[in-house]
């Protein structure tokens, strides 16, 4: 009787060790990625300013970014600015379990997005990388870096801005269909709005027309599906309370006035809170964005919007002079400052409804 009853402790230790090993694995990969139990989901946005390879491409205007160019940007400085983006990214995703997926703009192709996933700080989180190549002529795009063990890109599609003046040339946009967690169908479309250059005014239109566009994308998906989750993020070049956000794409400023078909922008109220993400001309700002539908809003089941905030940390902001206080970038004024960017990325917490 005792053989027995040892053989069948030496099984049941046989059975049971390897799924324990196996489980303390789980939880230490969960630890190493800074991955969480899928109660929430970040998706946010950073405009990298700049990140540039060293190489010279005679399709676009970079040549200000080669190591004889204006910027001197030689490969130490291209590799400085890589781990500074991989350092900023890889604190957002050890704070909030890493974000499912990273809207990117200011970036020159895929090559430097690769170089940048690879990066030991963010290589553990396994992103993978959504580019296209818009016609900008400095050859600047928008992506989307996601997490491979969360998010499965269905497709992506670029849509191309098309204005009166025929010699514009700006990004396209990105929509990335993909699915969270398995289970959680996602609309995503990346935006890097055409700049104030030339003044505001004269400007506008432009924005304008790219507001339409991103509210041609948005209806579209949800006159197929009234719930669809849809997030509009980018750098917009314009603040919540500008004529392009609440007119041109309709967005609503505040939760209860969102009816079905409607968007809603939670940057608004983070914006009449005085929370900025970017400062021009000693004016802060919130021009980078992320705006959500209906459905996303008033979800009753998978993942539904919590919060939207404005991630910041104290070493990413300039100490002294006459720039004190604003985003430490890589160069001001031409000149080289080795810093970060000049916006901080913002993002909107999902949870888990069911």
């Amino acid at each position: 009787m005792a053989k027995r009853i040892t053989l069948f402790l030496v099984l049941l230790c046989w059975i049971l060790i390897p799924a324990f090993a196996q489980n303390g694995n789980k939880k230490s990969k969960d630890k190493q990625t800074g991955s969480s139990p899928a109660q929430n989901a970040i998706l946010g946005f950073y405009n990298l300013e700049n990140l540039f390879d060293t190489e010279n491409d005679p399709t676009i205007n970079d040549e200000q970014f080669l190591p004889d160019g204006d910027y001197q940007w030689t490969p130490e400085r291209y590799q400085h600015k890589l781990t500074n983006m991989a350092t900023v990214l890889s604190l957002v995703a050890k704070e909030y379990g890493g974000p499912v997926a990273m809207g990117v703009s200011e970036i020159e192709n895929e090559k430097v997005l690769i170089d940048l996933v690879n990066q030991p700080e963010l290589k553990p989180l396994n992103w993978g990388v959504v580019h296209h190549d818009s016609p900008d002529r400095r050859g600047v795009d928008v992506a989307l870096l996601y997490q491979k063990d969360r998010f499965h890109v269905l497709y992506k599609l670029p849509y191309r801005l098309v204005t009166s003046d025929t010699n514009f040339r700006t990004r396209d946009q990105l929509l990335v269909k993909g699915v969270i967690d398995g289970t959680d169908t996602i609309h995503i479309i990346v935006n890097h709005w055409p700049s104030k250059l030339g003044g505001e005014k004269r400007s506008m239109p432009k924005r304008m027309a790219a507001a339409e566009l991103s509210k041609h994308i948005s209806d579209s998906i949800m006159q197929s599906n009234p719930y669809a989750k849809i997030v509009i993020m980018g750098d917009l070049n314009d603040n919540p309370d500008s004529k392009s956000i609440l007119v041109g794409l309709g967005a609503k400023k505040k939760p209860q006035e969102t009816q079905m078909y409607q968007l809603y922008n939670p940057m608004y109220k983070l914006y009449m809170d005085g929370i900025w993400s970017y400062v021009y001309r000693d004016e802060p700002n919130v021009i980078d964005q992320t705006i959500i539908s209906y459905g996303l809003l008033n979800a009753q089941h998978g993942y539904k919007f919590k919060s939207a905030q404005i991630f910041r940390k104290d070493f990413m902001f300039t100490k002294s002079g006459s720039f004190e206080g604003v985003p430490l970038r890589t160069f001001a004024s031409g000149t080289y400052l080795g810093g970060y960017s000049d916006h901080l990325p913002v993002y909107i917490i999902l949870e888990k409804v069911d």
